[in-house]
């Protein structure tokens, strides 16, 4: 099982076993069950690619094996739905790019032969997965020898889950090989010339400071220009990239949330009453406690400046005794009974030293149960904890200082290693286990004592009855009944006096703001008609998230794509204003600077001022306390000193600029920088034909109606 370890913790992939899919034999069950019109193959489809069907009981198996290989390597028997949602689109994006670049890879002719691959794993060329896996961590050489054996014991001699890990392992190494082969043939295709490597390297090497006057948009009173509909549709149609949207729904909804009723805090008042004096003559407080109250005994210790006003009063006033009780009292929405568990002469504070053995197995802890008593046996007999702490202890941050872990109040540290600390009389030693390991704990000062008690609390919070959330989905049932169109719904609404929400949704959010586990919420988003009442799967109209019920009308649809003009016409309306607005600056600028050089004696006439910016070159992203302006970036970069640009319309003002210094690099080297110019061409290559691939195709994702 080491090995098995080490591919999990080391190999950092993702690998797959085959499980029994239980779920996906239900559905089939169903779906061949005479009569069924349910499940049709349709209704089965999650999607396709390049026309391809993509069904349900395919996906969900794959999704399954991907989802087992994350509790393998998380351990964790069960995952999130944030996790969830990464193994589903992690599975939707490997079957897309396994489909269209497996096409891709038999088109050009591009395979791994069984030599490659023998050499990729035993071989003279090992692929960097089989040498993570199999280096040894202490000496950190390669252990060809180690996957030799393990390949050789693969079909007998390794467990099935192994041989899945390691059969998935070399699947990635395989799918590593075709791509690496795919990019090298595009780098093959790209070139860089001296001419564009010397431009480029020129223009690295160039850093200029230069003075500029920005006038900004805004300047423009909005009755200064006309804007016609007919400008704002040619804008529109020259420029609808920029007013793409995603696919979206906007719903209108009402919120019955489930508040506890007048009822619900007589009932909890009475039970709280009820058992006060059961409570009072307990003899075992914190096993009472534990059984009958809604939150447990803490067994925190509370100096009077720790308590609510009310319990402090009682407590350390009136000099309470052990065994007396206090209450009923309402506090956080719970009605309590206080009850004086302990009361003692306590530091505030102790300081403390400590060696750490950590455990990793059953097998560990009783060894290490008996080195911790010799080595308490040792300090009980005058030797030196700092050297032994030093020697053994496990805590390297403290080790260091022989174990010392300064002082420490309470709060500070795990609850058992805190007790252990506290309850010690001055240099005494208590081997106390934690989650971290055994610890040798050594107290060697103790704070002022003050008193302080330890409170068994009864609690009985108020929480709506049955009969409450009853009452409040009635309500809900009522409204939705009677309201079931959009009309009805709003004119219900102002009717009522109630107060209606609105969300905007994606396709693949987890939840409507504000509601947790609302995700079926989103999904009758996008499977209902604008102006319908949304309806859950059961075709219920009423949603419960928490101590909530929902009604839901969708009042807008919006699909993937460039948004329609009507939809934009605000934004298109201030594009067009800032473009009408900077032509206005520019011809301003313009006039002003016409005959001058001293950019000054323009600003003051234009009411603008002059500011300064400095190594700047055409790498530079923004220039600083202006944001992001490509334009002007590209200007002064080609402007020698001392000379006036021509006045020019950038992202947010209009802009007149001249050099005032440059100061050109040292770097020579054309040859580098034309590798690096291929270098970062061969990376955004390899993304951008795979996207190009990606586009030319049609895949169709319908996984919202399933999950």
């Amino acid at each position: 099982m080491a090995t098995l370890q080490k591919i999990r913790t080391q190999g950092g992939l993702l690998v797959a076993i085959v499980i029994g899919l239980a779920l996906v034999a239900f559905i089939l069950g169903d779906l061949f069950q005479s009569g069924s019109s349910m499940f049709t193959r349709g209704r089965l489809e999650v999607g396709s690619i390049k026309g391809e069907t993509v069904q349900y009981p395919d996906f969900q198996r794959k999704v399954e094996e991907l989802a087992e290989i994350y509790r393998s390597n998380t351990g964790q028997s069960q995952l999130d739905e944030q996790t969830w949602v990464q193994v589903r689109d992690q599975t939707w994006e490997s079957m897309v790019r396994e489909k269209i670049m497996g096409d891709v890879y038999k088109k050009l002719g591009i395979s791994v032969s069984e030599d490659e691959m023998f050499d990729m794993v035993q071989g003279n060329n090992i692929h960097p997965i089989v040498q993570q896996i199999f280096t040894d961590p202490n000496t950190g050489q390669f252990q060809r020898s180690a996957v030799v054996n393990f390949v050789r014991n693969l079909e007998t001699g390794v467990s099935p889950e192994q041989r899945n890990y390691w059969l998935y392992l070399e699947r990635q190494i395989l799918g590593d090989r075709l791509q690496t082969k795919y990019n090298n043939l595009i780098s093959k295709a790209l070139y860089v010339t001296n001419d564009e490597a010397q431009f480029s390297l020129e223009g690295r090497n160039r850093n200029v400071s230069f003075e500029y006057i920005a006038l900004n948009f805004n300047t423009v009173a909005d009755t200064e220009i006309t804007v016609t509909d007919k400008d704002l549709r040619d804008y529109y149609a020259a420029n609808k990239d920029e007013f793409k949207e995603e696919k979206s729904r906007s719903i209108e909804y009402v919120n019955f949330e489930v508040k506890p009723s007048q009822a619900d805090y007589s009932a909890a008042e009475k039970w709280i009453t009820d058992i006060r004096d059961d409570f009072a003559s307990a003899t075992d407080n914190i096993q009472f406690v534990n059984s009958n109250s809604d939150v447990g005994f803490d067994g925190e210790w509370y100096k009077q400046s720790s308590l609510p006003e009310n319990l402090a009063t009682w407590v350390f006033g009136e000099n309470g005794s052990i065994g007396d009780v206090f209450g009923p009292y309402f506090e956080n929405n719970s009605y309590k009974i206080a009850k004086l568990h302990a009361s003692e002469m306590m530091p505030d504070s102790v300081e403390a030293r400590h060696i750490l053995l950590r455990v990793n197995s059953q097998e560990e802890a009783i060894m290490m149960q008996a080195f911790a008593d010799s080595l308490k046996g040792v300090i009980e007999k005058g030797g030196d904890f700092a050297s032994l702490a030093r020697q053994y202890s496990t805590d390297t941050g403290s080790a260091i200082n022989g174990g010392d872990l300064g002082w420490f109040g309470r709060g500070m540290m795990v609850k058992p290693f805190e007790e252990a600390a506290f309850n010690n009389k001055v240099n005494e030693v208590t081997i106390v286990p934690t989650q971290f390991g055994l610890h040798i704990v050594q107290t060697t000062r103790r704070g002022a004592l003050t008193q302080q008690v330890q409170l068994a609390v009864m609690e009985r919070t108020v929480t709506p009855s049955t009969l409450t959330n009853q009452s409040v989905y009635a309500k809900a049932s009522k409204f939705v009944s009677e309201n079931t169109t959009k009309e009805k719904f709003d004119a219900a609404i102002e009717a009522d006096g109630l107060v209606k929400r609105q969300a905007v949704i994606r396709e693949n959010d987890l939840n409507v703001a504000g509601m947790t586990g609302s995700r079926s919420l989103v999904r009758a988003a996008f499977d209902a008609k604008v102006g319908s009442i949304l309806k859950n799967f059961d075709e219920s109209p009423i949603f419960e998230f928490g101590d909530n019920f929902i009604v839901a009308v969708l009042v807008k649809a919006t699909e993937e794509g460039p948004a329609p003009f009507e939809n934009v016409r605000t934004r298109v309306e201030l594009a067009v204003q800032n473009q009408k607005k900077g032509d206005i600056l520019v011809e301003r600028i313009k006039k002003a600077s016409e005959g001058k050089n001293d950019l000054y004696e323009i600003a003051t006439q234009v009411n603008g001022s002059v500011n300064i910016a400095s190594n700047i070159n055409i790498t530079s992203m923004t220039i600083p306390g202006v944001g992001n302006e490509p334009a002007v970036i590209g200007k002064v970069t080609a402007l020698e000193p001392g000379r006036l640009s021509v006045p020019f319309r950038g992202n947010n003002a209009a802009f007149l600029v001249k050099v005032t210094n440059v100061e050109e690099g040292g770097d020579s080297d054309v040859d580098g920088e034309r590798n690096r110019m291929l270098q970062a061409m061969g990376f955004r290559a390899s993304f951008q034909a795979y996207q190009a691939l990606r586009d030319a195709v049609e895949v169709v994702d319908k996984r919202n109606k399933f999950f």
